[in-house]
């Protein structure tokens, strides 16, 4: 006799073609926001290309291995250190700070990269960092979308890729990736689908220190949800609330998981903020942040250049965080962007990373992408973008090539 197809696997085939449907489906509507990032980018990795070989110096071996992204390399290859530092006396020597301070999925993903493909390890970390960066664009253009429409998320992917500081997404840096696991965590959180919400942050939680100020909007959003549910409870089915407290229960678990695992592994439960010490890293509620913009605003011309941009970054950021406020963003974006400058602004580690540590507070730029497809002049729009990506791909190329320190 000839055999049926019963009707579960029909069901499962069906839900199979359908899941890859929508993905299609998104994919598409994602594409214009893609493909705009990815020139934006390809036109600062150009200026890149041409000042390396005037210099003869290749900018992207520069990108794969200067500052932070050599000590990535390093922990996929070599691991951790097993103790905090002997030269911790003298902060400005090489190893008197701790690879600890970093945080573990970057490399690992490099790690993994390297052991499937046989890349160099600094072609591996640049691989996973570009392919990030594709994955937050999108991630970014979805979040923008869902609540602004398609014309704003297109828009807002592409000034990601034109922000002043904007050649770190395509260095071997932690940036993109942390940005990509958190647009997609914000977006299953602002869809309600609370465990992928719970763990992409917990992924974003293994990837920066500042993956707090993601679980705080994640569970955030969380806590209200639930208070919403058990107002109107026979609105809501009981999967929907297990469902919400799994995600928030999963969303910090990365975070804390690797703060606890070096506090192991020191002997002590405060380890990994003994680590941040080293680095200069401690919050003290933004007085070294004021006496630093006082010090630039007051003496800008014995200050660097660079500082005089983060600075200004600065203060664009705090200001597009109050209009985002005012402004009405849903909740977990407002708590997120909020969470990032809180952070950025109230720690005392080096200036002029504070513009870094903001590249992944996406929503602060959703204000200006509204404002941008709000005008009716194609040219104008082009003009003001095409300027943009300009000064983003010169000034990228002074802080690799002209700066002495890292970003």
């Amino acid at each position: 006799m000839e055999s049926r197809p019963s009707a579960i696997t029909v069901e499962a085939g069906d839900s199979r073609a359908l899941r890859c449907h929508r993905l299609r489906a998104a994919a598409r509507d994602a594409a214009p926001a893609v493909l705009g990032f990815a020139m934006v980018r390809a036109v600062g990795v150009a200026v890149l290309l041409y000042w390396g070989h005037r210099r003869g110096d290749p900018a992207l071996g520069r990108l794969a291995t200067i500052w932070d992204a050599e000590r990535y390399g390093n922990i996929a290859m070599h691991g951790y250190d097993r103790g905090l530092p002997v030269l911790a006396t003298s902060p400005q020597a090489w190893n008197a700070y701790s690879n600890l301070a970093f945080f573990p999925l970057y490399p690992a993903l490099i790690r993994l990269v390297h052991a499937l493909t046989s890349l160099p390890v600094p072609h591996a970390a640049l691989l996973v960092s570009w392919l990030a960066s594709l994955t937050a664009a999108w991630g970014i253009f979805a979040v923008a979308a869902w609540r602004y429409g398609r014309h704003t998320g297109v828009l807002a992917a592409v000034l990601w890729g034109a922000l002043p500081h904007a050649v770190v997404e395509s260095m071997a840096y932690t940036e993109a990736l942390f940005t990509a696991l958190a647009a997609w965590s914000l977006y299953a959180a602002l869809t309600q689908r609370w465990i992928w919400a719970g763990v992409l942050c917990a992924l974003a939680g293994l990837t920066r220190p500042s993956g707090m100020a993601l679980v705080v909007a994640i569970d955030g959003a969380a806590a209200v949800a639930l208070v919403r549910i058990r107002r109107r409870p026979a609105r809501q089915p009981a999967k929907a609330r297990w469902q919400l407290c799994l995600g928030a229960v999963i969303a910090p678990l990365g975070w804390l998981g690797f703060v606890t695992w070096v506090g192991t592994r020191l002997g002590h439960w405060d380890g990994y903020f003994a680590v941040q010490k080293l680095w200069r890293s401690r919050f003290d509620w933004g007085v070294t942040t004021v006496r630093q913009l006082v010090r630039v605003f007051l003496h800008a011309t014995s200050v660097p250049f660079a500082w005089v941009v983060v600075a200004l970054v600065l203060c664009a950021a705090i200001a597009l965080g109050a209009v985002t406020v005012a402004h009405g963003q849903p909740l977990p974006l407002v708590a997120y962007s909020v969470g990032l400058l809180v952070i950025a602004v109230g720690d005392s580690a080096f200036f002029g990373a504070r513009a870094r540590f903001l590249l992944p507070a996406f929503p602060l730029l959703l204000p200006l992408a509204i404002g941008l497809a709000r005008v009716r002049s194609g040219s104008v729009r082009v003009l003001l973008l095409g300027s943009t990506t300009a000064l983003s791909a010169l000034y990228g190329a002074y802080l690799v090539f002209a700066v002495g320190h890292a970003p």
